[in-house]
């Protein structure tokens, strides 16, 4: 087998560790071979998308319970097609009118800590449809009495987000919220595009769901629809108009049918067991230090994972947190940390997208970045709150 390397000799593009997750910016996840093997024996074929599609839709129903499901470009894009097939139903003369929404029911409700941003800001998503955002609540506490005041005859649907990037307390839970909303004959799309769970939201009483095919089931760049078979082919009719373009190639439907299927057959247990040996390597490696405690946590949002946290005393470590995960980053080759969260006080490391070998690699430059903070500090990155602007603005120099 090739040396996960080799693949950056030959491509001249600079190598990394991926130690946080599932990241757009990264490429999200490895696809599994059975993926590549799919997408590869279909491009040089040609194929009836609708048929395709159906075919999808089949795996799509089986996983998660659905009544219908269709294959889109990604989440996002799965988040604005259902927005607009819930303004406009299956009728052609309103798809292609959108995103001019006059006289439709053309607003979405959400509760305002739900409004986060995860590379875009997620009501960006509503409004490519032609709809309006009305927030719920403020950023830290939605009532239920608030949900049903926001509701109106210009509703069109609700969005509930699952994440680790919106606000974890004082919101209201998916069963109330589909229950109040529900109540109202207003659908309820939830946003789950990097959850494990494909089944739980649909049975919750969701109308639809929205997940990405290329983060935890290892599929190419996708979105996944999936819930009541009138919404979905309203939302697969958005393909007439303003998902056009978001439309899907066949290597990427075709993938993510065999992304589906082998996450059917996935040895999850071993999966966990690999994951949990490399954040005990990753614990040792941390332990012993001064000012420095790693701890095994679980995921935020009840994924079957686990990740290592570690907060830093900088006056006992040497060094912050930020400097640790700046550390790691300048490396040779570069280790990719979890630091969104470094002004709390702590980084985390995640195991599950590594390949042979490399949990050996962060091991031993966790160890040695370490010690390196307790001898002589780390060099601390100064705030720069536009660097991810940056990195677009500056492209392709």
């Amino acid at each position: 087998m090739a040396h996960w390397q080799d693949f950056y000799t030959e491509s001249g593009l600079p190598p990394v560790i991926n130690a946080s997750g599932t990241m757009t910016g990264l490429g999200a996840s490895i696809a599994r071979p059975e993926v590549a093997e799919a997408m590869a024996s279909i491009l040089p074929r040609f194929v009836n998308m609708h048929a395709l599609q159906a075919k999808a839709s089949e795996a799509i129903t089986r996983l998660t319970g659905g009544e219908a499901g269709f294959v889109t470009c990604s989440a996002s894009a799965g988040v604005t097609q259902m927005v607009a097939a819930t303004m406009t139903g299956c009728e052609p003369s309103l798809v292609e009118r959108l995103p001019s929404s006059e006289g439709m029911a053309n607003e979405v409700v959400m509760q305002l800590g739900h409004m986060c941003h995860y590379g875009a800001p997620v009501e960006q998503a509503v409004r490519l449809a032609g709809a309006r955002v009305v927030p719920v609540g403020t950023s830290t506490l939605a009532q239920e009495y608030s949900l049903a005041g926001s509701i109106t005859e210009k509703t069109a649907a609700a969005l509930y987000v699952v994440s680790h990037h919106v606000v974890e307390y004082g919101q209201i839970p998916l069963d109330r919220f589909v229950a109040i909303c529900h109540a109202r004959n207003v659908p309820v799309i939830v946003d789950a595009a990097s959850e494990y769970d494909l089944g739980g939201f649909l049975e919750t009483g969701a109308d639809i769901v929205v997940y990405s095919a290329h983060k935890f089931l290892s599929g190419p760049t996708a979105g996944i629809v999936a819930g009541r078979k009138d919404l979905v082919r309203a939302g697969y009719m958005q393909n007439m108009g303003i998902a056009r373009g978001m439309k899907v190639g066949k290597e990427s439907i075709y993938g993510t049918i065999a992304a589906l299927e082998a996450w059917e057959r996935r040895d999850h247990a071993a999966v966990r067991a690999r994951e949990q040996a490399a954040l005990e390597q990753w614990k040792e490696a941390a332990s012993g230090l001064a000012g420095v405690l790693a701890e095994i946590v679980p995921d935020p949002t009840n994924n079957p994972l686990d990740r290592l946290r570690i907060h830093m005393n900088p006056r006992e470590a040497g060094a912050s947190v930020k400097a640790l995960a700046h550390a790691m980053a300048a490396g040779d080759p570069p280790v990719i940390v979890r630091a969104h969260e470094s002004e709390l006080g702590w980084i985390q490391l995640d195991p599950c997208n590594l390949i042979d070998g490399q949990a050996e690699i962060v091991a031993q430059r966790l160890r040695e970045t370490l010690e390196r903070a307790a001898r002589s500090g780390l060099e601390e990155p100064k705030y720069d709150g536009d660097a991810g602007v940056r990195a677009y603005m500056n492209w392709p120099d």
